[in-house]
């Protein structure tokens, strides 16, 4: 149960800097919000969903020690599950919108 809403939690957060104008959702940029403010969210929003993931695993018990190969998968999978938003806002959508 918990790792599948840590899953779903990962997939929502990846797709956020992508679904709005507002840099973490709270200031409007003048110039707009470029790729380069979507990749700082992005990054921001893995570290984020990782401190849920170990207040979960804290939960559980011990917290198992990890690699750089666990850190190298898990971002990504956190890239992948940002496709769907990346797709959205870069090739579906149409310029004017």
């Amino acid at each position: 149960m918990e790792a599948s809403l840590l899953l779903a939690i990962a997939l929502i957060a990846a797709n956020l800097p992508f679904l709005g104008e507002r840099l973490f959702f709270v200031k409007t940029l003048v110039s707009g919000k470029h790729l380069g403010w979507r990749l700082l969210e992005l990054v921001v929003l893995y570290f984020v969903v990782g401190g849920i993931g170990l207040l979960l695993e804290r939960k559980g018990g011990d917290i198992h020690a990890q690699n750089w190969e666990f850190y190298a998968v898990t971002a990504s999978l956190f890239a992948v599950f940002a496709f769907p938003g990346f797709i959205y806002r870069y090739l579906w959508r149409k310029k004017g919108t």
